[in-house]
């Protein structure tokens, strides 16, 4: 009996070996060589590429393909002419001599054009808590919604802007540092940070849904959405896009300029299919294409910080908000006493 199983084990290896091997064979066939022996490129950028025969195989046609989309082949050039930005994996579907075998080549794509810069114009200040140390803003029907973290110190608040008076407010349980919120058929999404877990709310009552884990995404920062779906930053280059019924990570972006990616969006505002972003301990926000990826622009708050009270707990800019009714930007910072109303404009 031992020795048919020893048998039967040896037939099933070679019987493996001989069907097997996916991309790895197919790599000892096949290699992708790009012109210049480069890795990192540009949207829409046009580039040479060849596919080195290791065998000698009688070759009938090879496509390539980035996220399932074919990139026609003219006088053996690719365009990168592909919607969403960052890493990426170029693969070779080729066929020959009756038999078909795909290869595959990582590769950089990033934004075609440097980001536009940006500034500001105050229309009003108005007051802001001292105390609130301000992780996500977001307007509903010109109300103002909060969440601030620090635990021990974390509540979802309902605000009068023009006044800074707290209208409705939650306190979370002392273990969890609240983060970013947004709203979306009448619930309320919150984050939190290290702990891997998200609340839902009923926008009205501020009375407890749901939970929700984090998936893929290594920690809760910003939230935003665009009515359909919520974008999630998690202090990497991904936004992750989450489904608001299921909560689980369908899909994502990277953040990307034209020349790296970019890993620092903090707390985020979705506005005409831009992501809004913080970025992470700098006065300035990112202009972030929602389907790209590509970061379109930076806006550079340098001044406000400023023109708050200064004192020993003053933190960095965060929290931003667009009002569609005053279609002017809302920002303030970490235990800032003032809230600033701003418009954006491209620089000269």
């Amino acid at each position: 009996m031992h020795s048919f199983k020893i048998f039967l084990s040896g037939s099933l290896f070679f019987l493996a070996a001989a069907c097997g091997g996916g991309n790895s064979a197919s790599s000892q066939l096949f290699e992708i060589k790009l012109g210049g022996n480069k890795r990192t490129f540009q949207q829409n950028q046009t580039v040479a590429v060849r596919l080195q025969n290791n065998k000698d195989k009688v070759v009938e046609n090879v496509t390539y393909s980035i996220d399932g989309k074919e990139l026609p082949l003219t006088d053996n050039k690719l365009t990168l002419d592909i919607v969403k930005l960052g890493e990426k994996t170029l693969t070779a579907k080729v066929n020959y001599e009756g038999q078909s075998a795909e290869i595959s080549k990582k590769i950089k794509v990033l934004a075609s054009r440097a980001p536009e810069l940006y500034t500001y114009d105050i229309v009003a200040v108005y007051p802001h808590d001292i105390h609130a140390y301000t992780q996500g803003l977001e307007f509903h029907n010109d109300t103002l919604y909060e969440s601030t973290g620090l635990r021990g110190k974390s509540f979802l608040r309902q605000v009068d802007y023009k006044t800074g008076r707290i209208l409705k407010e939650i306190k979370l349980d002392d273990r969890y540092f609240g983060e970013g919120i947004t709203i979306l058929n009448d619930k309320i999404y919150q984050l939190t940070w290290q702990s891997g877990i998200g609340f839902v709310y009923d926008l009205h009552s501020f009375k407890s849904l749901n939970t929700f884990k984090y998936n893929k995404s290594k920690e809760g920062w910003g939230l935003c959405n665009d009515g359909k779906k919520l974008f999630k930053s998690d202090g990497t280059e991904f936004i992750w896009i989450l489904n608001p019924d299921t909560l689980a990570e369908e899909d994502y972006i990277e953040t990307v300029t034209n020349s790296s990616i970019f890993n620092r969006a903090n707390e985020l505002e979705y506005v005409d299919g831009k992501i809004y972003a913080n970025v992470y301990q700098k006065e300035s926000m990112m202009i972030i294409n929602a389907q790209s990826g590509d970061i379109e622009g930076v806006v550079n708050f340098g001044g406000l910080k400023e023109k708050v009270t200064q004192h020993k707990n003053l933190n960095v800019l965060n929290g931003v908000a667009y009002s569609p009714t005053r279609k002017t930007f809302f920002v303030t910072g970490k235990n800032w006493d003032k809230l600033f109303e701003v418009r954006i404009f491209r620089k000269n």
